[in-house]
């Protein structure tokens, strides 16, 4: 399954999105209104081997936002060291709840794990930040001839319910020729590092955002309908006239919607991209856990939403081999693999970020 296949907005955009040996997959059903489910690999639980060749099998399971460039590296991956790599994209909180039940290899989340969560799992947890992106407003409206431009009051306004028309004046004053057409928003309907990244940026520019919805990975929505996934929020924009939603810039760049620029905090309109993801992405710090955000970064140049993507790994496999080819995966995502980021939509890491992932492998043993 090619990438362009996989954010198609036809069927094929539900297919399973599962990487392993033997194009093992399973069907995923599109829907309107909800967008599409997550896919499923054979049950979730770890093995020791293939019945295809490979000489190990990894199973994990996550978030969407990393989809598309872990389906690559995964694929590749599987084509030079023999490993096959299943993973279920189910969304960030399932990574962590899968991570902590024991019945994944490993987690992805776009919410790195809080120390209360690292404090259940038995086996140790070690974060690896593997890749970053933007979470980009995608909108669907064939009438606005020029880029959407959203400040801050309209970005809020909209996500709160309280602009409800193309042609309010919030929209229109940097939009000239917006129609007077409803606003349809649509959001993730499942627990989501995606909404947690969007959501912590919106608390963090608007004080009825703070106040109200505030930020999670699962809030109560004052407006919209919501989808299962980035695949399924793409899907309603893209199927949908006068849409608006977000999700990680790959899903908009693949499917060709559209994406509005952003008033960053230092009064710019900045759109996604290279040059503006790592501007913002060197404003972030990480604790000594490897977790970092910053939901409202400086610069004239910075795109206002950017974070990094955690792999979670355990620090104990009980298992010489499980913990080699672990990290053997890993350390070929940190490496070979960020040169596929920028084509993918996605932002390579900063080479000292690199390093310190890298060196916090060492905490994962057999």
């Amino acid at each position: 399954m090619t990438i362009k296949n996989f954010l198609s907005i036809t069927q094929a955009l539900a297919a399973a999105l599962v990487v392993g040996c033997g194009g093992d997959t399973a069907a995923k059903s599109t829907a309107k209104s909800s967008g599409s489910s997550s896919s499923s690999t054979s049950g979730g639980t770890s093995s020791s081997g293939s019945s295809s060749g490979a000489t190990a099998s990894i199973v994990g399971a996550g978030a969407t936002f990393p989809m598309p460039i872990y389906q690559k590296w995964f694929a590749d991956y599987q084509k030079s060291a023999g490993v096959q790599v299943n993973y279920n994209g189910l969304g960030s909180s399932a990574g962590i709840n899968k991570i902590t039940d024991g019945t994944v290899d490993f987690g992805a989340s776009d919410n790195a794990m809080k120390d209360d969560q690292i404090a259940k799992v038995t086996k140790g947890v070690q974060l690896v930040p593997a890749t970053a992106g933007a979470v980009v407003v995608g909108y669907n409206l064939p009438e606005l001839k020029a880029p959407l431009k959203l400040t801050r009051e309209a970005l809020a306004g909209i996500f709160l319910g309280k602009i409800t028309k193309w042609n309010d004046p919030a929209i229109a004053k940097e939009n000239p020729g917006a129609p007077g057409t409803p606003i349809g928003v649509v959001h993730r309907s499942e627990g989501s590092g995606t909404t947690f990244v969007f959501t912590s940026h919106l608390a963090a520019i608007s004080d009825a955002w703070k106040s109200g919805p505030k930020a999670g990975a699962t809030i109560t929505w004052p407006a919209g309908i919501g989808a299962k996934g980035n695949d399924g929020v793409a899907a309603h924009i893209k199927q949908t006239p006068g849409a608006i939603g977000y999700i990680e810039y790959s899903y908009a760049k693949t499917n060709g919607i559209a994406t509005a620029q952003l008033q960053n905090k230092a009064g710019k309109f900045v759109e996604a991209g290279e040059k503006s993801g790592q501007a913002a992405l060197a404003t972030i710090k990480w604790d000594d856990q490897l977790r970092g955000w910053n939901t409202d970064p400086e610069g004239d140049d910075s795109y206002p939403i950017v974070t990094y993507t955690w792999l979670i790994l355990y620090r104990d496999y009980g298992d010489a081999a499980k913990a080699k080819a672990i990290r053997e995966l890993v350390k070929y995502c940190l490496t070979t693999g960020q040169a596929e980021a920028d084509k993918l939509g996605y932002l390579a890491m900063p080479s000292s970020a690199v390093e310190r992932a890298m060196k916090a492998l060492d905490n994962v043993k057999p």
